[in-house]
Order: structure tokens, then C-alpha cells, then sequence
């Protein structure tokens, strides 16, 4: 049991060698207020005079003090190892046998205790300047005595309330995170110190434990200044625990005076007052208290702390050894064969490109999709559902069509629907449909350069210690799908344009549409067959052609009247008395009678702008919009399924297909190797780094496992 504690400074010793401050391992930490003591009850603990003294804030920075013990082997052969080093000289203190050592100053022994005080206040100053304000950067310290017990103790700032002089307004509140970072520690044990001659209840050490260690379980509590109670009084219920309990107990001391410093009294001489003040004050409770018996304390309670903590301690180094392992592999080793490197780099990002869109990378995203499946989403989610959303008749009016269809039959009216105006409306519509197509192959080659990135950050680690390699990679894949972008497009267009080439009514998905324009020709058929009856029931009397203008003129809805046969103006008044539900065109402009004895201007005759539309033109209309909608619908379709494939084999699959090629082509070249393999800055110094951590976890593991081995815990 008593070899544990050495073992926790060993590993104290293995982890400052790399600077870290990555596992807790357990300590003592003492806590108080300032002149609660604390200084003085580590000094009675040493044996030796080593800590700055002074008013206010004192203790600036943690100071973590290891105590050793030694016997006499361990004296001479350190002895004669400074011998050695010093050309005979021997580095002693009381009889040579005790001395410090800080990790600052690496190897340098200081036998006089005097200059250890004096190095601390250097090294304070060093890091807080003169003011003072506070640092959370620790002194280490190693004290190696026969007369003392092997214990690891923090030394903390005071607590303290109000600033003093050009401290920080906020001191308090440094001081106390600075604590609550040392004592929330698990694995650490809170000595709380409280002078006797302030009330118990009151206690910012006890207060400050509690938060961090509600049931007490490794707070032990030390009552200074038994000396300086009030006349009268005493600390026995305090000591008893009757004011305030404690589970791991209360022990009182007696410290030095002020003047007792003054005058260069030795602990050792107070050690020996504080026992018989005991025996004379405090008989029964006497063996019970004092700094020796705060010592054995301590020393036991550390011993059992660092038994329970030693198995989870394990587990913790273990798991981090297995994180520095892969830290440092993510780091590679250093380049030797420059030229394999290359080629394997290159390889590995042209593979892992692929892979992701492919879908079977080794580092798959879970927040978003990425990759092959994003190209998925785009093709049938975002082209898809664009494409259905684009209205077959959308931006084409009543009037565009009707003009559409008089337009085509030039200056004969036109018994038939004609078919120049259908495709001259349904290659208007399908022309939409270039816009979203142009947009799809837009947004696949955005998530083709947003995979560069992703291989870079997540499948190929490898690239960020050479960033000029990295640079050089995405600059090749850039270039090569910026190449391809404009084929692509090229492409798509050229789909659209193939489907406005040709207009093919005899499409077997349009045959619908054309029973459609039937069922008109049908009805024109039986309108004729209608006239030419009539024409055969007219008297013999009766010309042929006043009968057929009569019949065509009844047919027409032209009446008789209002200036004669034919007036163009009664047919525009029964064109106004349209059937119900008729659609409307633009009204007349104001008519305007040509005046007698002038002549006539045809420009200037009344233009129809709006009225209702004949049932003739109505259903003109409708078997346009229907012939329309119907064949968008299967170009649409065709571009819909068309699309996709020319995206995957002009753009995706060729860059899949030729990047390992484009690299190898571009940058595998023997002039370009030096630069390229260029090391970042700062990745050598974070591979020693990780190197020396993981050396230091491995070596902390082996010192656990003798541990095990001897069968010490």
C-alpha cells in the first residue's frame, strides 16, 4: 500500500514531461481563506521554511508539491550522481540529505531551502508579473526528504472578497473557479482549512467543498490556530464534530506565530510546542491531532484514494493511448519513398471520390444527404417535382391561341383547326421546359465540387499534412468538371431542342389527342352535309347562289337588315349575343361612321378588342389547349427521363471514369514531388506532440500493470 503513492508521482512525473494535464490524478488539494494557515500547515507537512510569505494574496499560482521519501540509499546515490555532474561538488542540505526540484528548471537540485522560496516568488512574478493577480499555470515541486510521508498536495490562493490594491475587480470570483477546478476533480481529496478563532459555521473552505463533494466523502477538515482561541474558550465541540460533522474527520494544529517566522523558528522546534500544547489543552484528543498525525492521515487517506481510483485510472489511460494511436496514424509517418506516397494519395482520394457517389464510402454523412444520394434527390425530388410543376398551358391565353389559329389560316377562314398553329404553341411551351433541365445539370456539378471537400475533411486525412497537395487535387478535379459543364449543357439543350425539331402527332401516347381533333372533323362533315340538304330543298325560282349565300348567311348568324346583306355590324351585334358562358375578347373601340361624301380609310376601321367568343372559336380553342397539354405531357415525360441520363454520362460518370487518370496525368510528375509533399507548418510539431503523449500514456499503462502485477491493489 505505501508503494502507491510513489506509483501516482511517477505518473505525475510522465505526464509533465509532455506538459499535459490530461489525466486527474488524485492529490490532496488544500483550500482556505487567506491567513486561514494553509501556508503554514503545508510547511509544518514539508518540515522546511519553503513558501512565500507576506499580506494579502500570497499564493498567486497552484503549486503542486510532491513529497518523497527517501532512505539512506536513495541519499548516496543521489549524491553521487550530482557529484558527478557538479566536478565533485555535493549539494547538501541538513547533512546532504534533503533537497527540491522544480520541472521548470529541469535537473537543477536546490539543497537550500531558501533558494527553493525564492524561486517560487521568481516564478510567480515570472507569470503574473508584480501585481496580484493570479495564474492557473502550476509550479511543480518535488521535495525529497526522510522526514516526510509520500504525499501529492495543491497549494491554492486564498479565497478572499474585496480586492486589494491593483488586483483585478473580479479576483474573487477568479480565485474561486481557479479552486472549483482543482476540487471538482474526482479523484482528488479537499483539505479544508478553518482558523479556530473564526466561527466554523462560516466556513468558505467547508462551504466551497461541499459543492463539489455534497456527502463529504473526501473532504477532511484542519483546524488552525488552536492557540489564538478567546480566553475561555475551546475547540473541543469543534473537533468532536459536534458544530460541524466531517466523515473523514477534523484534525487541529498549532502553527507558527508571525514572530515565531521572524525569529527563524524551526518547524521541527514547533512541532514539538504544538505536542505539548496538545497534551496540556486537548489530553484526551491530543493523539488525535497535530501535524504528525494530520500527516499519517493524509497519508493513509491518499493510499486508499489511490487504490479505488487505480482501476477506472487504468481504463482512462488505456482509452486515451487508443486515441493517440489514431491521432498518430492520421498523421502518417514521415515521407521516405516520396514518389509511392504520391501515387498512394492520389489513388486513395480518386477512390474515395468515387465511392461517394457510389455510395459505399467508409465515412458516410448522417445530418445530410451527400454524395451519390444527393445526386439521386436532384434528379427525381428536385427536377422532378420542377418539371410537374410547370403548367402545360401556363403563359398562353385565350387570345394567344385564337390569334394563333388566324393567324395560321392567312386571309381564308378556315373550315379546319389548323395545325401550324398547334406547333407553333406546343414548341412555345416546350421551350419552358430548357430552364429547370439547364438548372438540374447546375446542381449536380455543385454537389460533384461539394464531395472534393467532403473527401478532403473525412476519407482523406492524409492531404491536410500537405496542403499543397490538397490545393493541387482540387484544383485537377475542378478543372475537369468545369470542362465537362459546358458539354453537359450543350447536351440538355440539345435534348430540348431534338423534342422542337419534330412534332410527332403519330406518337402512340398522343393518339387521345387526335380522337379529340376527330371528334371536330366529325362535327365540320356534318355541318356540310346539313347546307347541302337545304340547297336541295330551295324552289327552282330560288338562284343557287342566293340560296347559298341565304344558307350560308343563316349558318353564319348573319341576319338581314341594319343596312343590307352582309352589314358587318350586325354580325358583330349577333357575335355580341353570343351563347351563355361564351369566353370574351377585347371590347369594340368606339365606332366611328365614316362620313358621308369622304372616303373611307380601312385602317381606321373599329379593331375588335374584346367580346365573346363564338361557339365555333370557343371550341377551336379548346381542342388547341388539349392537343397542347397533351403532347407537353409526353415531352415532358422524355425530357424528365432524358435529363438524368445525360447528366450521369456526360458529367458524372465521365469525372468518375477519368479522374484517377486527370491526377496521375497532372500532378504524378518527378519535378512536382518535392513541392508538393511539403508538410504543413505546424503537422511535424503536432505528430512529436502525439508521439511523445502516447509514449508517455504507454508508459503510465506499463507503471499500472507492475502494479497489478505485484499484487498492490
Amino acid at each position: 500500500m505505501e508503494a502507491l503513492i510513489p506509483v501516482i508521482n511517477k505518473l505525475q512525473d510522465v505526464f509533465n514531461t509532455v506538459g499535459a494535464d490530461i489525466i486527474q490524478l488524485p492529490q490532496i488539494v488544500v483550500v482556505g481563506t487567506q491567513s486561514s494557515g494553509k501556508s503554514s500547515v503545508l510547511e509544518s507537512l514539508v518540515g522546511r521554511d519553503i513558501l512565500p510569505r507576506g499580506t494579502g494574496v500570497v499564493t498567486r499560482r497552484p503549486l503542486i508539491l510532491q513529497l518523497v521519501h527517501i532512505d539512506a540509499e536513495d541519499r548516496r546515490k543521489t549524491n553521487e550522481e550530482n557529484a558527478s555532474r557538479k566536478n565533485g561538488r555535493l549539494y547538501k542540505g541538513i547533512d546532504g540529505e534533503e533537497w527540491g526540484k522544480f520541472l521548470h528548471t529541469k535537473n537543477k537540485i536546490y539543497a537550500d531551502f531558501e533558494d527553493i522560496r525564492k524561486e517560487i516568488e521568481a516564478e510567480t512574478e515570472r507569470i503574473t508579473g508584480n501585481n496580484k493577480g493570479i495564474s492557473d499555470e502550476p509550479i511543480h515541486l518535488k521535495i525529497f526528504s526522510p522526514h516526510v510521508v509520500n504525499l501529492t498536495l495543491v497549494d491554492l490562493p486564498g479565497i478572499t472578497k474585496v480586492p486589494v490594491g491593483d488586483q483585478p475587480n473580479d479576483i474573487e470570483i477568479q480565485i474561486r473557479e481557479l479552486i472549483l477546478k482543482y476540487i471538482a476533480n474526482p479523484n482528488s481529496i479537499i483539505l479544508a482549512v478553518t482558523a479556530a478563532n473564526t466561527d466554523m459555521a462560516t466556513s468558505e473552505a467547508l462551504k466551497v467543498a461541499r459543492e463539489v463533494d455534497p456527502d463529504g466523502r473526501r473532504t477532511l477538515a484542519v483546524v488552525t490556530k488552536l492557540d489564538l482561541m478567546d480566553a475561555g474558550t475551546d475547540a473541543m465541540d469543534v473537533l468532536m464534530g459536534r458544530v460541524i460533522p466531517v466523515k473523514l474527520g477534523i484534525i487541529g494544529v498549532v502553527n507558527r506565530s508571525q514572530l515565531d517566522i521572524n525569529q527563524k523558528k524551526l518547524v521541527a522546534d514547533s512541532i514539538r510546542d504544538e505536542y505539548a500544547f496538545l497534551q496540556k489543552k486537548y489530553p484526551s484528543l491530543a493523539n488525535r491531532n497535530g501535524t504528525k498525525y494530520l500527516a499519517r492521515t493524509l497519508n493513509r487517506l491518499l493510499m486508499h484514494h489511490i487504490r479505488d481510483c487505480l482501476p477506472e485510472l487504468k481504463t482512462r489511460i488505456n482509452v486515451l493511448a487508443a486515441q493517440y494511436q489514431s491521432l498518430l496514424n492520421g498523421y502518417g509517418e514521415p515521407v521516405e519513398d516520396k514518389s509511392a506516397t504520391l501515387l498512394q494519395l492520389i489513388t486513395k482520394f480518386a477512390a474515395e471520390y468515387c465511392n461517394t457517389i457510389e455510395g459505399t464510402a467508409k465515412y458516410i454523412e448522417t445530418a445530410e444527404l451527400c454524395g451519390g444520394a444527393r445526386i439521386c434527390y436532384i434528379f427525381h425530388e428536385t427536377f422532378g417535382r420542377t418539371l410537374e410543376s410547370v403548367d402545360p398551358l401556363g403563359g398562353l391565353t385565350t387570345i394567344d391561341v385564337l390569334t394563333a389559329i388566324r393567324n395560321a389560316t392567312g386571309p381564308r377562314p378556315a373550315l379546319f383547326v389548323p395545325e401550324v398553329s398547334f406547333e407553333l404553341l406546343v414548341k412555345r411551351q416546350i421551350k419552358r421546359l430548357e430552364e429547370p433541365s439547364l438548372r438540374c445539370v447546375e446542381l449536380v456539378h455543385e454537389e460533384m465540387q461539394r464531395i472534393i471537400q467532403h473527401c478532403s475533411n473525412y476519407s482523406t486525412q492524409e492531404l491536410l499534412r500537405f496542403p499543397k497537395l490538397h490545393d493541387a487535387i482540387v484544383e485537377v478535379v475542378t478543372s475537369l468538371l468545369r470542362r465537362r459543364l459546358p458539354v453537359t449543357n450543350d447536351m440538355v439543350h440539345n435534348l430540348v431542342s431534338i423534342e422542337l425539331a419534330y412534332i410527332n402527332t403519330k406518337h402512340p401516347d398522343f393518339a387521345d389527342a387526335i380522337g379529340l381533333m376527330n371528334n371536330n372533323i366529325d362535327f365540320l362533315t356534318f355541318f356540310q352535309e346539313q347546307r347541302r340538304n337545304r340547297m336541295k330543298d330551295l324552289p327552282p325560282s330560288v338562284p343557287r347562289d342566293k340560296g347559298a349565300a341565304s344558307s350560308l348567311q343563316s349558318a353564319s348568324g348573319v341576319e338581314q337588315g341594319d343596312g343590307g346583306t352582309g352589314n358587318w355590324r350586325g354580325m358583330f351585334k349577333k357575335g355580341e349575343e353570343g351563347l351563355p358562358g361564351d369566353r370574351t375578347y377585347p371590347q369594340l373601340l368606339p365606332s366611328v361612321s365614316p362620313q358621308r361624301g369622304h372616303a373611307v380609310n380601312l385602317l381606321d376601321v373599329p379593331v375588335p378588342v374584346s367580346r365573346k367568343l363564338s361557339a365555333r372559336e370557343q371550341r377551336d380553342c379548346e381542342v388547341i389547349e388539349r392537343l397542347i397539354k397533351s403532347y407537353f405531357l409526353i415531352v415532358r415525360k422524355n425530357i424528365q427521363d432524358s435529363v438524368p441520363k445525360a447528366v450521369m454520362h456526360f458529367l458524372v460518370n465521365h469525372v468518375k471514369d477519368c479522374l484517377q487518370s486527370e491526377l496521375v496525368g497532372q500532378l504524378y510528375k518527378t519535378a512536382l514531388l518535392n513541392d508538393l509533399l511539403i508538410e504543413s507548418e505546424d503537422m511535424a510539431q503536432r505528430r512529436n506532440e502525439a508521439s511523445d503523449m502516447l509514449k508517455a500514456l504507454q508508459k503510465a499503462s506499463q507503471v499500472i500493470a507492475e502494479i497489478r502485477e505485484t499484487h498492490m491493489w
